[in-house]
């Protein structure tokens, strides 16, 4: 068979005239448009589009064992530093080249807040509170609003711990003058209760701090159990020493199922400079050297040991794991090993 073509009509001059002049038109008035701002040369017209602040993420939740903890994130206060408030003894110099090294600005840094929740199945357990409603204006002292977020009702936490009386632990126990976990019982270090109670704390440096515990802490006394280091909060739950910060800060470490948990409060509150210069000193801890001793004493065995810990001030969600390194340790956030 012989293939058959048909053949294409030719277009006349006329149409053809007619076309390129539509075409002509609709490019005219195209540029038109684009002169007269209706329309980019990319495409329509579009207005601003706004950028968008969205919160940090607020809470983060894992199983540990037989228990569940929450982290939640307080707040974070962005500021100056981390020089001199932390390195306060070495030259400044010497803090920025080790941030630099780390990737971190020299002048500014950001220092989260966050408070720990465990359920133990029996009940939930709140570690620390938070700065409190004075600290709201500046986007901190959010514990409520995280704990709703985490479906964690105020009246349901049973028991408060207290790791150490400074402000940005204590803050959060008090709202409108009465005491914010209206059912809960509290834990909280004699030494440290002591120390911040006594005649000697009510004037000079200690004197703002004497009077927040006065306001916050004391109020609720009648309602609390002072305990010392090796004291259990509650099965699987054991106070830690870790003096030095405040002189009777505790640390604690929480075991289920044979899954472990080390929180360290203040023992380490910078995630680069104190950690890996853990002798280097830091402006708030009262003891200095006893503080660096315990730096050094409660990361070694998180290392050594190869254990998840949750630190107040470690950048949220507060979780991470250690390795010694040359003259202190390296902090590596967790990731999904908490959550498998």
């Amino acid at each position: 068979m012989t293939d058959q073509i048909t053949p294409r009509h030719p277009r006349s001059a006329a149409s053809d005239i007619s076309r390129r002049g539509a075409i002509a038109l609709a490019a005219a008035g195209a540029a038109g448009m684009a002169g007269a701002g209706l329309i980019s040369a990319s495409g329509p017209a579009r207005a601003a589009v706004p950028m968008q602040a969205d919160p940090r993420p607020g809470h983060y939740r894992f199983r540990l064992g037989g228990f569940e903890i929450t982290t939640l994130l307080d707040g974070v206060r962005v500021g100056e530093g981390p020089y001199p408030t932390f390195g306060s003894d070495q030259q400044p110099e010497t803090v920025a080249a080790l941030l630099e090294e780390n990737f971190l600005p020299t002048d500014r840094f950001a220092n989260g807040f966050t408070p720990v929740v465990v359920n133990t199945g029996s009940e939930r357990i709140l570690f620390d509170t938070g700065l409190g409603a004075g600290a709201r204006g500046n986007g901190m002292g959010m514990l409520g609003a995280q704990l709703a977020a985490a479906g964690i009702d105020p009246g349901e936490i049973d028991t408060v711990v207290i790791t150490h009386m400074h402000g940005d632990h204590i803050g959060g126990l008090m709202e409108n003058g009465a005491p914010a976990f209206a059912n809960a019982r509290y834990v909280m270090g004699a030494k440290e209760y002591d120390f911040w109670t006594a005649d000697a704390q009510k004037s000079g440096p200690t004197e703002r701090g004497a009077a927040a515990v006065a306001a916050s802490v004391t109020p609720l006394a009648e309602k609390t159990r002072f305990i010392a280091p090796g004291d259990a909060v509650a099965s699987g739950i054991e106070a830690v020493e870790a003096f030095g910060h405040t002189p009777g800060h505790l640390a604690f470490h929480i075991e289920s199922a044979g899954q472990r948990l080390m929180l360290t409060a203040d023992t380490v509150n910078h995630f680069v400079v104190s950690m890996q210069r853990p002798d280097w000193h830091v402006v708030y801890d009262t003891d200095k050297a006893a503080a660096a001793a315990t730096r050094k004493k409660i990361l070694g065995m998180i290392a050594a040991e190869r254990i998840p810990f949750a630190g107040y001030h470690m950048p949220f969600p507060a979780l991470g794991y250690l390795d010694a390194r040359d003259e202190g340790f390296r902090f590596t956030a967790a990731s999904y090993q908490l959550v498998l």
